[in-house]
């Protein structure tokens, strides 16, 4: 019982910030995701440091993330003519690189692979929050606040997760994928889907600049997606022999247990958009 008040008292302090910090300004949007950029990527490497054979210089790696962010922010914010802004991170990623002639470590390769899946995995699709943020897109249908597709995106995370959980627990018998995540069932899947779809048909009744027909498309993007999120990060974890990324968050393990979803759902929903702009 103490552990179910700790949990939910967690997740509504989550929900609470999330939702606050987007909704606020664009600056706290931009600066919570910017947060969550170096606490997730120091979350991963001390991870990755745990198989004793990664050794990485983590504060230089985190300052690398963060300037990726930063980057991108700024790029949007000048409508993309800006792309002198990325130089100082890729001049990151050949030092990255040059650093492992020099420093003798007995495996480079792991090192230099521990650093960009960082990259690839987390501070990408973090930093991709600024393009659905404060960029226009031509499927649009009048002015989007910036706020919109990042809570959009939010909202579908947790309806289908809320829907998996409920649906799961109760008629949940055939198990989606048994060797990476024994719990989920497909009886779970279908129904978050379902909820996530009626949450699309909700979002669309607040915000049209989208009909329908795209939120829903968007909602079933983030339900595929944020599905393969959440095995992708339980496949690392059940490799590492751990049961969560961290303990950050009292009843709900590390920040990546948190946006294991979000990963691939926030560039899988960018595609999404473009595709529409067609």
């Amino acid at each position: 019982m103490k552990n179910f008040i700790i949990r939910t008292l967690t997740g509504v302090t989550i929900v609470l910030v999330q939702v606050l910090c987007t909704y606020l300004s664009p600056l706290s949007l931009a600066g919570l995701f910017l947060l969550l950029t170096a606490l997730t990527v120091n979350e991963f490497l001390g991870l990755m440091s745990r198989t004793g054979t990664v050794k990485v210089n983590r504060p230089i790696v985190i300052m690398g993330s963060c300037y990726l962010f930063f980057a991108f922010w700024l790029n949007c914010l000048t409508d993309g003519e800006s792309l002198i802004i990325f130089a100082p991170y890729l001049i990151f990623l050949l030092y990255s690189y040059i650093k492992e002639l020099y420093v003798k470590n007995p495996n480079p390769i792991v090192n230099l692979g521990a650093t960009m899946l960082s990259q690839m995995y987390i501070v990408l699709p973090l930093s991709l929050i600024n393009v659905l943020a404060f960029k226009d897109f031509a499927c649009f249908n009048g002015e989007a606040p910036y706020y919109a597709i990042p809570l959009a995106i939010y909202v579908f995370i947790w309806a289908n997760d809320t829907g998996a959980y409920l649906v799961g627990s109760l008629i949940g018998r055939h198990r989606l994928f048994p060797r990476i995540s024994p719990k989920k069932s497909w009886e779970g899947s279908i129904g978050g889907a379902l909820l996530t779809m009626g949450s699309g048909v909700a979002v669309a009744h607040f915000c049209g600049f989208l009909n329908v027909w795209q939120w829903i498309g968007m909602a079933l993007v983030v339900v595929v997606f944020g599905t393969f999120g959440d095995l992708t990060e339980s496949m690392i974890k059940r490799h590492l022999g751990i049961k969560d990324s961290g303990n950050m968050l009292p009843g709900h393990g590390g920040i990546l247990d948190r946006l294991d979803s979000m990963l691939f759902a926030i560039p899988a929903v960018m595609v999404y958009i473009y595709v529409l702009s067609l």
